[in-house]
């Protein structure tokens, strides 16, 4: 069914337009439409999903009014949650399809519980939620490594892998700050963890062999600076730094470096880089520009390969891409409280 609530959106004077509010509640209902009687939201329908593109989902769905439906992938969450806290990295309907321990998915709930509660103020739904934030990032906390990066995963036998992810640790940064600032509502000592996002960050802003090389990959070039790790007048020149390897002039921003492969998902989120490094005329292109992706009923393609105009995956619409567009259109456009989350995550604005 259609949303009850359609976006709510401010207008700024002097700029490109802001979106169409139906046009982006179709957006959100397109999202609701994927999703299983179990709350679980997967890429595309019949396709596989994970815990960190479910939630990214769920957190549009509390943007555009789809308040039931969010609480329902919430509520799978916390029906689903191993007894160490995790989740496994992929599902497929009620199966686990990659049984590995992905600690950046696993964080990700404290994003967005906090975002929900943000949204709607219901204290109730933080209480209910909070024990499993606790016990997620209880999981991640566990793979610290000496020089406070993040062990990406544990294998299902409990092995944890030899590396650090830089685009994962970054993410796992915006959630510890989110469980911290959950916890300061419910009045919980928090300070581990607010010790642990401090060593994080300053690891990613200043420890760059610490992490895998990926480079070819857009996100380990913009998520510092999304997360607030690369702060000020140097993540400007961060960004500015390495755009001419990852824009695709007039289209968007490619997936990794040596491919002309746009994707709805990275434009949108260095759309909200730009934001957060106080650079909105960048940010407003780079959305726009991410309009081109846009499908019928208000869906989104994974992604594009240029110039031939070709989607890749073959017509593929994904729930994650969709979700990032309606996030950075309320963080650039939102006239409610979740406009700011996000942003006020990536700044720091919940540190305690």
């Amino acid at each position: 069914m259609p949303s009850a609530v359609t976006v709510r959106l401010r207008v700024e004077q002097g700029e490109p337009a802001a979106p169409d509010q139906a046009a982006l509640a179709a957006t959100v209902d397109s999202i609701a439409a994927v999703q299983l009687p179990s709350g679980f939201i997967p890429w595309f329908e019949g396709g596989h999903g994970d815990p960190w593109n479910h939630v990214e989902a769920a957190m549009a769905l509390t943007v555009g009014g789809r308040r039931a439906e969010a609480e329902a992938a919430y509520a799978w969450l916390k029906a689903t949650q191993r007894p160490d806290g995790a989740w496994h990295q992929y599902y497929r309907g009620a199966a686990v399809e990659e049984a590995t321990l992905d600690a950046n998915v696993t964080a990700y709930v404290a994003t967005g519980v906090w975002h929900h509660f943000v949204g709607t103020r219901d204290r109730g739904f933080l209480e209910a939620m909070a024990p499993t934030v606790a016990a997620a990032i209880g999981f991640v906390l566990d793979l610290v490594r000496p020089d406070g990066t993040i062990t990406w995963a544990r294998q299902a036998d409990g092995t944890p892998a030899s590396f650090a992810l830089l685009t994962a640790s970054s993410s796992t940064l915006m959630s510890l700050r989110a469980a911290s600032a959950l916890a300061g509502v419910l009045d919980w000592d928090h300070g581990h963890w607010d010790r642990a996002a401090r060593r994080l960050a300053t690891a990613i802003a200043t420890m760059p062999g610490a992490f895998a090389p990926k480079r070819r990959w857009a996100m380990d070039w913009y998520y510092p600076v999304m997360v607030g790790a690369v702060r000020g007048l140097e993540a400007k020149r961060h960004l500015a730094a390495r755009r001419a390897d990852f824009i695709v002039d007039g289209r968007g921003i490619r997936c990794v470096s040596d491919s002309d492969w746009v994707t709805t998902a990275e434009t949108c989120e260095c759309a909200l880089a730009h934001l957060v490094a106080g650079e909105r005329n960048k940010a407003l292109e780079l959305w726009h520009q991410a309009q081109h992706l846009r499908d019928t009923g208000g869906r989104y393609f994974t992604g594009m390969v240029h110039p031939q105009q070709v989607t890749f995956p073959t017509g593929e619409r994904s729930t994650y891409g969709a979700a990032a567009a309606v996030l950075a259109a309320d963080a650039l456009w939102g006239d409610g409280p979740t406009a700011s989350v996000l942003l006020d995550l990536g700044r720091g604005a919940c540190d305690r």
